[in-house]
């Protein structure tokens, strides 16, 4: 009888220590804000794959030697700021469009990240990782 009560007592200080030891968890409400900066970055995002994906802009992207589902990956990976930026400067150019300046933007985004060793598009980047 003795021997049941040790070990039924040290069961009990065991599972009440490590009881005792266990994190707990915190959650937090999401504002209204954050969810329409996520749903404007989403919006935007989707956006820039549209205009990638326009035939006039395969074509100019294939002239430069950037393949279109490079492109669209690119697309994807940009961050929310830099999605938004890049929608909102789109919506600033004049209407009949400026691809050039468009094609030139995603050529700035694609050697950067080249050149950041995210990417491997150009051969003439060399990373610095």
């Amino acid at each position: 009888m003795k021997i049941a009560r040790k070990i039924i007592a040290s069961l009990l200080i065991s599972s009440i220590t490590l009881t005792g030891m266990m994190g707990s968890a915190h959650a937090t409400l999401i504002t209204t804000e954050q969810v329409a900066v996520t749903e404007s970055a989403q919006s935007a995002r989707a956006k820039l794959a549209a205009e990638v994906a326009r035939p006039d802009v395969v074509s100019r992207l294939e002239a430069m030697g950037i393949s279109s589902s490079d492109a669209q990956l690119r697309v994807a990976a940009l961050s929310d700021s830099e999605a938004q930026s890049l929608a909102s400067n789109m919506d600033k150019m004049p209407a009949g469009g400026d691809v050039i300046g468009i094609l030139f933007g995603i050529f700035v985004i694609l050697l950067v990240t080249d050149i950041l060793g995210f990417t491997k598009v150009f051969p003439f980047t060399r990373s610095v990782r």
